[in-house]
């Protein structure tokens, strides 16, 4: 129960950027900052892979529709990856708070993943980059304060991360409508495309 609260906050982190949740977690504890760090997050080759992912996230995030498309490829990999830092966070390997805390990670990375893709499909709503890019800087920060805060003050990072989880979902809930009609232009120029596509090779007389 006493990592309860830095499984939450590192399970919301995670479904905003998994990659900054493993290296922080990583540099904090091979600094010394913190003992609540398994040793496996602190290997060099660990760090070193979650910080090229990390620049790569960090460029595909800014770009309008290709952050959309990033997303939809992390839907699996961002709650997994929150799940096994929580079960790492909670140690004890195979034991029921380990299981428990994988599961109170993942999903929570899960939720906030799907929070994070929604707005995005609302932002690419807009037809200029900007807002892209101050979303995405915004979540960086975010995601780096919260897991700073929460390795000196975990309780009162975990209400921070669920009252930012909350938030976000009655936004996703008042972008409902920008969201459909962001699906419905895609499928739209999907359809116009493969059409497109279909007259170039329909045989001429």
């Amino acid at each position: 129960m006493s990592v309860l609260p830095l499984v939450f906050t590192s399970g919301w982190a995670s479904g905003i950027n998994a990659y900054a949740v493993v290296l922080l977690f990583g540099i904090f504890g091979a600094t010394g900052l913190t003992d609540e760090v398994p040793e496996s997050l602190q290997r060099t080759d660990v760090l070193v892979t979650a910080g090229v992912l990390f620049l790569f996230e960090a460029v595909a995030d800014k770009i309008p529709y290709v952050d959309s498309a990033w997303d939809i490829a992390h839907t699996v990999i961002r709650p997994v990856t929150g799940a096994v830092v929580a079960a790492l966070l909670a140690g004890e390997s195979g034991s029921l708070p380990e299981l428990a805390a994988g599961a109170v990670g993942g999903s929570t990375a899960l939720m906030s993943h799907l929070v994070k893709a929604g707005t995005r499909m609302a932002v690419n709503t807009s037809p200029e980059p900007f807002s892209n890019i101050g979303v995405s800087v915004a979540e960086d920060l975010g995601v780096a304060g919260i897991i700073t805060f929460a390795v000196f003050n975990p309780v009162a990072a975990a209400v921070a991360a669920g009252v930012l989880l909350l938030l976000g979902l009655v936004i996703l809930i008042f972008l409902a409508s920008r969201i459909r009609r962001f699906l419905r232009r895609r499928a739209q120029r999907r359809e116009e495309r493969r059409l497109a596509g279909a007259g170039r090779h329909w045989p001429h007389e």
